[in-house]
């Protein structure tokens, strides 16, 4: 890894930060994030909180993911953003690249109890760049009052044309959409990414999104599969599992989850390399990681904590107060059949599929 070790930020708390920041000339930090019900969930949990607390405005802006922004702005020595949120995979390409500040364990705030921050995530929470934050999954969903008869229950129902008719929506990546084809065509789920690692297994899951490649309605940012479903423009569509509750929660959607074959993911808050507010963005991610934060965001979005003691501090939605806890993906009872993502095989192969995918589109 072709990274210089940098200084890590190690205060037990950000409560001196306004200081830190008026040292570093930061009255306010560039963040990047996904848009939608989820960036209104952070900005609630914990964005106006860090505000408060710091004195530091928060800059928000949206973006569809990947990496070609960060990698543009880092390698022409131009970088206007701070902190940016990433998906797990995408944030260990850009750490192994030298486009994110490396991350110092020791600037994440304790647990609830005091437990060092690395006895309070769950194993593998903690990368070189950052620490996962949250638990979301990709499903699929369907609204119920445009759906007759028989329901879809499985993975295999969101392939099969003749029972379950009309078009799908579908993210225009081959991230996830690779997965469920294998799981739609039967494939076990602990045998995925072994499939995934043979021609045979790709050219398999192309061949079943051949079978309803004409149905599909390509989505690319979270807040379209729910539109979508509201104006039956789809009869069922993948889709960020929050983005779907929130639908349900606060527009009173008849929507459904299915949870079988869910593809169970995680992202962090990845700081620039260059970054313009460099000290400030530390705090905020510093900030970001406490289990309170992480808890503020699952009061407003179906996302679940990844850390221990944030768990016990989930509870109501902030609006309607639904009990949160069964609507998050890392709920038991929603993890029956998951299928949790393998980044480092995305890591290895988002490129080449990337290519492939398109090859695919264009065909």
């Amino acid at each position: 890894m072709s990274l210089v070790r940098r200084t890590g930020f190690n205060l037990a708390t950000v409560a001196t930060l306004s200081m830190a920041g008026a040292l570093a000339g930061a009255d306010s930090l560039t963040v990047v994030s996904w848009g939608g019900s989820y960036a209104r969930a952070s900005v609630e949990g914990y964005h106006k909180a860090f505000t408060a607390e710091t004195g530091i405005e928060i800059r928000l802006e949206d973006y569809n993911g990947g990496l070609a922004q960060v990698r543009a702005q880092v390698e022409s020595g131009s970088v206007h953003w701070d902190v940016v949120d990433v998906e797990l995979a995408d944030g260990i390409r850009g750490c192994d690249e030298g486009l994110f500040e490396l991350l110092d364990p020791a600037s994440l705030p304790p647990g609830t109890g005091g437990e060092p921050a690395a006895d309070d995530y769950y194993p593998g929470m903690i990368t070189e760049c950052g620490a996962n934050q949250l638990f979301y999954s990709t499903v699929y969903a369907y609204n119920a009052e445009r759906m007759s008869g028989e329901r879809p229950t499985t993975i295999e129902d969101f392939f099969d044309l003749e029972r379950f008719p009309g078009r799908r929506g579908m993210r225009r990546s081959p991230v996830v959409n690779l997965e469920f084809a294998l799981m739609g065509d039967g494939v076990p789920i602990d045998e995925v990414y072994a499939l995934l690692d043979t021609d045979a297994g790709i050219a398999r899951a192309f061949g079943k999104l051949d079978t309803i490649k004409d149905e599909i309605v390509w989505w690319e940012a979270g807040a379209q599969p729910p539109q979508m479903l509201a104006d039956g423009e789809v009869s069922m569509s993948t889709a960020y599992n929050g983005r779907i509750f929130n639908a349900q929660a606060l527009e009173e959607q008849p929507f459904v989850i299915v949870w079988d074959g869910q593809v169970l993911d995680t992202g962090y808050l990845a700081i620039l390399s260059g970054a313009p507010n460099l000290e400030a963005a530390r705090g905020f991610v510093a900030f970001a990681s406490r289990p309170s934060s992480m808890a503020g965001v699952a009061r407003y979005i179906s996302y679940g904590p990844t850390r221990l003691s944030a768990q016990p501090l989930v509870t109501t939605h902030a609006e309607t107060g639904v009990d949160m806890r069964p609507h998050l993906p890392s709920n038991p009872e929603n993890m029956r059949r998951a299928l949790p993502n393998d980044w480092q095989w995305w890591s290895d192969n988002r490129d080449e599929m990337n290519v492939r995918f398109a090859v695919w589109l264009a065909r």
